[in-house]
């Protein structure tokens, strides 16, 4: 199992919000098995989110679709969303 977290901040989170519920069928066709999301404790517009994939080939493919880069923008995230992956240890 591979973990893709991705921060970002957001124009307005209620927004956002329904902008990622409507897109869960399509992440789910995308390889994404479970996916949680967090708002900073200082800033609710500042966004932290995890999905994890079945392996680093499907969630690099994720992160890098032109569908994705789309509903970010759509959702109203400002700025370049920081992304990185992981492996439990």
């Amino acid at each position: 199992m591979v973990r893709m977290f991705v921060q970002h901040k957001v124009k307005d989170y209620r927004m956002w919000r329904k902008c990622y519920n409507g897109f869960d069928a399509e992440r789910t066709g995308m390889g994404v098995t479970a996916a949680a999301v967090y708002r900073s404790a200082t800033d609710p517009n500042e966004i932290t989110a995890y999905h994890d994939f079945a392996t680093i080939t499907k969630a690099k493919a994720f992160a890098g679709s032109a569908r994705l880069k789309a509903v970010m923008k759509d959702a109203g995230v400002t700025g370049s969303p920081k992304i990185w992956f992981v492996k439990e240890a």
